[in-house]
């Protein structure tokens, strides 16, 4: 029988935070003010923020599409309407869902709908379709889109390219100017931007704990526990959060609670989740006593570069030293390193069929880290959020087997 963990009690606090997040939207959208921006994931929320616009994650909304298995109605409504079931499944769903006119934020907040943009702000380091997704929003209601085009594939971050995203970063400032009606104020931005640098430290610490033998969470909980760092950062209430769960995660070391218990190996995490089956593969990790202690994903909200003193030029090289748009050495030099932080002994990577830009696997990068680290590696196929790609019985068939191959190995 397995051992029951106790839960983490700062998710509570989170659920609330969330919540007040979602209510502060919900009444900028009833109410008109603040006006509300539409913002990638990974950037630039801060300048967004600095310039007091509301703001919204789409990409979030895409992962509670997942999550709540509604992606699976609404995808097809998407692909009706002339968007491929091969590009992203985010994308996808967002937008079938709002041709449908459902969110499952209706059931979590009480939203009648997702909060209409009064502009759309992009950066495409982290998924190049963003700009179609916004796009299509954009020629929708009528209201303006700026995004930035970000450098792919980059080895050595160079002068040139944080000139090129500086220069983009700061071309975005009178348009913003003029949706919001409020001029650029250079201290408010550098606040944003200092709270997402302490967000940003408090986030990787998270991450760096599970380090700790037995490891104090496991990657399906910080699939959980980062949105803060997602829709939060540049926030107080972000800093204050990861406060709390990183003097929660202190107690649970120093009592010996692990995520899993029994832990016996220790697994990476390559590419995204996938959202609607995310418990279903937390339960078979925790049966086989194999925790997935890292991954490339949840490490995506860590920005390091972040400085106040130099908020242009610091968000662009934040931008621009992100996982995503780096070359394959880079990618095989970070993963390593977690890799050895963390003592893992099997990676994980999941291809996602409708997710070129966070699949790692196609180009034998795991098998070049394979025969680097002396690791074994398995790729499970499947996909973010559209189901049709994913087999539980497939998936759990592999996943068992490489498991006992490891702890034979291991043996």
């Amino acid at each position: 029988m397995t051992q029951e963990v106790p839960p983490i009690k700062a998710t509570k606090q989170m659920r609330k935070i969330m919540a007040d997040y979602f209510a502060g939207l919900d009444r900028a959208k009833k109410e008109g003010s603040p006006k509300v921006a539409w913002c990638t994931s990974v950037g630039p929320g801060e300048l967004l923020l600095g310039m007091g616009f509301e703001v919204y994650y789409p990409e979030n909304h895409g992962a509670m599409l997942g999550a709540t298995r509604m992606a699976s109605d609404v995808i097809p409504v998407a692909n009706a309407a002339g968007y491929s079931p091969d590009i992203c499944s985010y994308l996808t769903s967002d937008i079938g869902a709002y041709l449908q006119n459902v969110t499952p934020l209706a059931k979590a907040y009480g939203m009648e709908a997702i909060p209409k943009a009064d502009v759309l702000v992009y950066n495409n380091n982290q998924c190049r379709e963003v700009q179609d997704w916004f796009s299509f929003y954009a020629r929708e209601w009528g209201v303006p889109i700026v995004g930035i085009q970000n450098p792919r594939m980059i080895g050595e971050v160079k002068k040139s390219h944080l000139m090129d995203v500086r220069s983009q970063l700061e071309g975005m400032v009178p348009v913003l100017e003029e949706v919001s009606g409020v001029k650029f104020d250079i201290d408010r931005f550098r606040e944003a931007v200092g709270l997402s640098k302490e967000c940003t430290i408090r986030w990787r610490k998270v991450l760096e704990a599970a380090a700790n033998r037995p490891t104090p969470m496991h990657f399906f909980d910080h699939c959980i526990h980062m949105a803060p760092a997602v829709v939060l950062r540049g926030t107080q209430q972000a800093v204050d959060y990861y406060d709390l769960l990183l003097a929660e995660l202190d107690e649970r070391l120093k009592a010996g609670v692990a995520a899993v218990p029994g832990e016996k190996i220790r697994l990476y995490w390559d590419g995204m989740p996938v959202w609607g089956r995310l418990r279903m593969l937390s339960d078979l990790f925790m049966e086989l006593k194999a925790p997935v202690v890292s991954s490339t994903y949840c490490n995506s909200w860590i920005f390091d570069p972040l400085d106040p003193k130099d908020p242009f030029e610091s968000m662009a090289r934040a931008a621009l030293e992100i996982f995503n748009v780096r070359d394959e050495d880079f990618k095989e030099g970070y993963i390593k390193e977690w890799v050895q932080r963390c003592g893992v002994q099997g990676l994980v990577f999941h291809d996602s069929k409708t997710c070129p830009y966070n699949t790692n696997s196609r180009f034998a990068l795991p098998n070049r880290l394979s025969k680097e680290l002396g690791i074994p590696t398995i790729i499970i196929n499947g996909d973010l959020n559209d189901l049709r790609c994913f087999s539980d019985e497939q998936a759990k068939t592999n996943i068992e087997a490489f498991v006992e191959q490891l702890l034979e190995a291991a043996a």
